[in-house]
């Protein structure tokens, strides 16, 4: 049975921590330097991505409807990355985490390199993707990314993503630990 340490937020309490957030959804949003998480519509508009410096796009529900997103519709200027996630409590994101993690340190590597990391509303997807990549390269515990995702947008990642990062939170702290040992 996979046992929850204590300093690791449950499901529920990440959940209220989620909900108690009291800011409006909005189109786009900075939420560490260099990333925002935004919706469908932003996404779409590419004189607006140019104006704000976007390098590079992940689209996180690449073959959704009404996504129009793909390498072709960029153009050379914007580089992409689709990933075709179900905002669904049963839907696998783990399987794109790293994948994700990866594609949005490098765009914040790239000279000027700005990503934005949308979905359909920019709250479920987009936002675990985002989390995932902080814990991965910015060594956050899952607690203090979602506070420091909150900070700056009304992120609501679904029951079931919240699970898979907690995971990978776990997972990542018997790495360290481990790491530590040897």
């Amino acid at each position: 049975m996979n046992t929850i340490r204590s300093d690791v937020p449950c499901v529920k309490e990440l959940e209220c921590r989620i909900d108690s957030c009291r800011m409006k959804l909005n189109a786009l949003d900075e939420v560490w330097p260099n990333i925002y998480i935004g919706n469908m519509v932003v996404a779409h508009h590419k004189e607006e991505l140019r104006q704000r410096g976007i390098t590079h796009i992940l689209n996180a529900a690449h073959n959704a409807w009404g996504s129009k997103g793909n390498q072709t519709f960029y153009g050379s200027e914007i580089s992409y990355l689709g990933i075709a996630a179900e905002d669904s409590i049963d839907f696998d994101l783990r399987v794109y985490s790293h994948q994700a993690s990866e594609y949005i340190h490098k765009a914040l590597k790239a000279p000027e390199g700005e990503i934005l990391v949308h979905c359909v509303l920019g709250q479920s997807r987009s936002a675990a993707l985002v989390l995932a990549c902080m814990m991965i390269y910015q060594n956050l515990s899952l607690a203090d990314a979602v506070e420091k995702v909150l900070r700056h947008r009304a992120a609501s990642p679904n029951r079931g993503f919240l699970k898979q990062l907690q995971d990978l939170d776990l997972e990542l702290r018997h790495k360290k630990t481990q790491c530590q040992l040897l």
